[in-house]
């Protein structure tokens, strides 16, 4: 059995990073969540293509399969769902240009944003994970050579203390 607080844990690992790092994840789980009501609502209740809902509305299929992923904060995840988005942006871009019920056109409009705010959430949160794992690379480099070399850990050297 694993120990929660361990430095592997995703628990440990969310408590140290940078607060962008929740906000970005927060942003992705909640306009992929939207992405993925706004998909099924409008297939079937609000401008089915079909009276009574049409088989469309399986497009909201694969938007299920990152969301375990974004919630175990799985870094390959984000970054297979910032491609994937691009379909459901090419959709909506599409459809706001081409359909001629007014509802549809909206609703096309609103998915182009929510694919939009996706993207932007999942590039945030890439970026800021890379930086602080770098930033946590090279201090551990800096600890390694410095105990190589007979220093303590820290930068200030013995002989320097005051």
């Amino acid at each position: 059995m694993t120990d929660p607080l361990s430095p592997s844990s995703p628990a440990t690992a969310m408590a140290s990073a940078p607060a962008g790092v929740a906000r970005s994840r927060q942003l992705a789980v909640a306009s992929l969540v939207a992405l993925t009501a706004l998909c099924l609502a409008w297939e079937l209740w609000l401008a089915p293509l079909r009276p009574g809902g049409s088989w469309l509305a399986l497009k909201a299929l694969p938007l299920t399969l990152p969301l375990a992923g974004l919630l175990s904060n799985r870094m390959y995840t984000y970054r297979w769902l910032s491609l994937l988005v691009w379909l459901y942006a090419a959709e909506g871009a599409v459809r706001l240009t081409s359909d001629t019920n007014s509802v549809s056109a909206l609703l096309a409009g609103i998915e182009l944003l929510l694919c939009v705010v996706l993207f932007v959430a999942c590039t945030w949160h890439i970026r800021t994970r890379l930086r602080a794992a770098g930033k946590e690379a090279i201090a551990a480099d800096a600890a390694r050579r410095a105990v190589e070399a007979g220093y303590a850990a820290d930068p200030v050297r013995p002989s320097e203390s005051p």
